[in-house]
């Protein structure tokens, strides 16, 4: 049943195929560090593919109604124009013969073959870059593509992944992950669940439905806290069109979708431990902690560069403290200037972190334009969720390192208490930010000018 599916679901991308060059589907975020490479190399080829494969099966021919009238016993409907498309597959609405709707994803026709001979070509261009510009330090790139590139082409690993999150993730009610169907999918036709929604980043689209945006972007960042703290699995692609969001009719509960689970991080305890840290380091703006973590995590003598990084904050904001303040416009455009001024410096700290941080920089860029879209940058509650889950996370592996019972409770008070700590600070500024608050304060001041 799923080899029928496979070569029907070819089939029918073939046929239509065309609309991967189209404005209207491509998605510009897609092509990210891993994928920019064999984008380039084989963009011409894939194109030549599907204009020949077009013109051997063309639109309204007797052959076209055959392909046809096969899907249809498979789906009762199959939309020939995909939802979307990207470098390596395209996704289209079908209905089944019991009724289900489903998202069916295809890869596209030879790009399994394609694509180790990108590597190689990627590979034999950056060497040749290298010998022109000896400070071109970007041989990194093909590592992760070699590694990474794999993996997103088994269309069951993404489905492994998903599966795998969601369980990991099934604490948090809002998040909804599409369920997969085995008995339909393979290595390269994905069967899930069809779900949609409102890209993350359409603030417009939020406020149409009465959704709240602080909410989503709270929501986003325990999730994102969540997978890269406490369970070192994280999802390494959450551009908008990848993260959804839609109301609930029933619950009036703000949902989040969270889609393609082809591109995962699995951190090191060490790393993940150490990037806790430093985490922690600069939320207190203890900077000789913030110099010890970020040389641990390869920066050297960068640390400075290799924070500012991490927070797109300045350098002096992060001496004064993170969360003290958010972005300003000036200090935007500072980032941006330095950025081009010092690219020397960022590419060789980029060739010396360890590799499991590059796509978690990554990572972070794409969560942080979701951020400035949403006008929710750098706001209180993201580095307490934070902080939670990174002292949760420190526990545990303490916990699990410890031998003596009498620790495990030492550490699991201290735990506590640290928690205890966040969440009244967590109140206190809700009650700064609220008109309750200012009644409260209001109240306790004029109680202590009639005491005196």
């Amino acid at each position: 049943m799923a080899r029928r599916a496979l070569k029907l679901a070819s089939l029918a991308a073939a046929a239509s195929g065309i609309y991967l060059y189209g404005n209207k589907f491509l998605d510009p975020n897609d092509f990210g560090v891993v994928r920019v490479g064999r984008a380039i190399a084989t963009t011409a080829v894939i194109t030549y593919d599907y204009l020949t494969s077009l013109r051997s099966v063309p639109y309204g021919s007797e052959e076209y109604d055959f392909l046809k009238s096969q899907i249809k016993e498979l789906f009762v409907s199959f939309e020939d124009t995909p939802l979307g498309a990207a470098s390596l597959a395209q996704v289209h609405k079908a209905v089944l013969q019991d009724g289900r709707t489903v998202a069916v994803k295809i890869q596209h026709p030879k790009v399994q073959a394609q694509s180790s001979k990108d590597i190689l070509l990627m590979e034999v261009l950056l060497l040749v870059v290298k010998q022109i510009f000896p400070d071109f330090e970007f041989m990194w790139l093909v590592e992760e593509a070699k590694k990474n590139l794999p993996l997103e082409l088994d269309f069951l690993n993404e489905g492994r992944n998903a599966e795998k999150v969601a369980h990991m993730l099934k604490n948090f009610d809002f998040l909804k992950v599409p369920r997969i169907y085995w008995e339909l999918s393979t290595r390269r036709v994905l069967l899930m669940e069809f779900m949609e929604g409102g890209q993350v980043n359409d603030r417009a689209y939020m406020e149409r439905n009465g959704i709240n945006v602080n909410e989503i972007s709270r929501n986003l960042g325990k999730l994102y806290s969540e997978m890269i703290f406490v369970n070192g699995f994280v999802h390494c692609d959450p551009h908008p069109g990848n993260v959804l969001v839609k109301k609930c009719p029933a619950s009036g509960k703000a949902h989040i979708i969270l889609l393609d689970h082809g591109l995962y991080q699995v951190l090191s305890e060490s790393f993940r431990m150490d990037y806790c840290h430093l985490w922690q380091a600069l939320i207190k703006a203890d900077m000789k902690r913030v110099q010890k973590y970020s040389r641990r995590l390869g920066a050297g003598d960068l640390y400075p560069l290799f924070a500012c990084m991490l927070t797109a904050r300045s350098w002096e904001s992060v001496n004064r403290g993170i969360d003290r303040s958010p972005v300003s416009a000036s200090e935007d455009v500072e980032i941006r200037s330095n950025a081009a001024a010092y690219l020397p410096q960022i590419t060789q700290l980029l060739n010396n972190v360890p590799r499991q941080m590059l796509l978690l920089l990554k990572t972070n860029d794409l969560l942080r334009g979701i951020e400035s879209a949403l006008h929710t940058r750098a706001s209180a509650s993201s580095f307490l969720n934070m902080s939670r889950c990174c002292i949760r996370a420190v526990s545990t592996y303490q916990r699990s390192k410890s031998h003596s019972l009498y620790r495990r409770a030492q550490i699991s008070l201290a735990e506590a208490l640290s928690l205890w700590q966040i969440n009244l600070y967590e109140l206190f500024l809700w009650l700064k930010g609220s008109q309750l608050g200012n009644w409260v304060i209001a109240l306790l001041s004029r109680m202590h000018h009639s005491m005196y």
